[in-house]
């Protein structure tokens, strides 16, 4: 996302307040970092050292998560000091960077959730086509970050710090200066290609697969198994849906304001301005902690895997059940009874067989 841009051209900085109102805003931003960091750690660590989590949906949820570990680690508290302090301390360089990485780790993480969005959909509407393999879904991640690399560039390009008496703004100075055509086109494409356009393929697919799990009832002679796998489905994608929608409430704050901003820079004149940037930002920036806590609420293999991670804490049990839940042997168990009984189930009923048969074992 574009760094807060100052819109003061004096020398002085009016932008000063009280010490216990830093402190304040010190602690919340010190908690989405902290959590966020541990938390995505966590899950990156749960599915990588996993086998049965390897899945092409956790895939992208290690990508998702290493996206938001990064952007609360590089861009959160440099942010926030320039954001308090309306003075840039940390050179030309991170001053690119701090332009840069942002839209890219924004476009990675969206685009992961879209990329889980359509692999769901292809699951659950088409089962009997080929699913991405391992490797087709790290040529999908590296291509996420290479077109994410390209959206970026020109922020990085345009980025400049400016020297006045007191202080050092760190800004992006287009061509036409700030407002001018370049830099308003340039900010509608990125809230069109980082927001808009992959929320708007998420709601279409969720729909799609939504109708589909919950539109039409579980046949009364399924087997156990096989309404064991559509709960399991509808598992997964409802706390997909819960991280998509934490995902669009936290940022859409932060697109009005700068849209808003470039129609009418004066705003960040006001001396309330501050304030609302300082919120607005810990909206934007608080959606990198959430996913980790939604994955620990409503997904049993992350709740025990985060037991795991945190067994060393007094209040933390971890059951026999949590050590199973992560055990690859389970998945063969699971596949060989799963071949037995779409088998007896083929004569009975076709349909049902041929749905139960696709081997898309989803993980819950």
């Amino acid at each position: 996302q574009p760094a807060l841009d100052d819109g003061n051209d004096t020398s002085s900085n009016m932008f000063e307040q009280p010490d216990w109102q830093v402190a304040l805003w010190a602690v919340a931003y010190s908690l989405v970092v902290l959590v966020s960091v541990v938390g995505n750690l966590t899950v990156i660590w749960i599915i990588v050292a996993h086998k049965r989590m390897r899945t092409v949906t956790n895939y992208f949820i290690v990508n998702l998560a290493f996206s938001d570990a990064s952007m609360a680690t590089f861009n959160t508290v440099f942010n926030f000091v320039y954001a308090v302090h309306n003075d840039w301390y940390f050179g030309l360089g991170y001053c690119k960077f701090q332009n840069f990485f942002p839209i890219t780790a924004v476009f990675s993480s969206i685009y992961s959730m879209a990329a889980i969005a359509v692999d769901r959909y292809m699951a659950i509407i088409h089962p009997l086509k080929s699913r991405l393999s391992s490797t087709t879904t790290k040529v999908v991640i590296a291509v996420i970050w290479a077109v994410a690399f390209s959206l970026a560039f020109p922020q990085c390009f345009y980025s400049s710090t400016k020297f006045y008496s007191h202080r050092t703004v760190c800004m992006v100075e287009w061509p036409d200066d700030y407002g001018g055509k370049h830099q308003l086109s340039y900010q509608i494409a990125v809230i069109i290609l980082i927001y808009l356009l992959p929320l708007l393929v998420m709601l279409v697919t969720y729909s799609l697969v939504g109708q589909r799990l919950w539109g039409s009832k579980i046949p009364g002679e399924a087997s156990d198994h096989y309404q064991h796998q559509i709960q399991a489905k509808r598992k997964v994608v409802k706390m997909m849906i819960v991280v998509v929608m934490t995902f669009a409430i936290c940022w859409l704050p932060y697109h009005i304001y700068f849209i808003l901003g470039s129609f009418k820079r004066d705003i960040y004149n006001q001396h309330y301005i501050q304030q609302v940037y300082l919120a607005i930002f810990w909206l934007a920036m608080s959606s990198t902690m959430y996913n980790p806590i939604i994955y620990c609420c409503l997904n049993q293999r992350f709740r025990s895997g985060f037991r795991q991670a945190f067994r060393w804490c007094p209040l933390v049990k971890v059951s026999e059940e949590d050590n199973m839940e992560l055990q690859r042997m389970r998945t063969f168990r699971t596949t060989r009874s799963y071949r037995t009984e779409t088998t007896s189930m083929m004569s009975r009923n076709h349909a049902n067989a041929l749905e139960d048969a696709t081997p898309k074992l989803i993980k819950s």
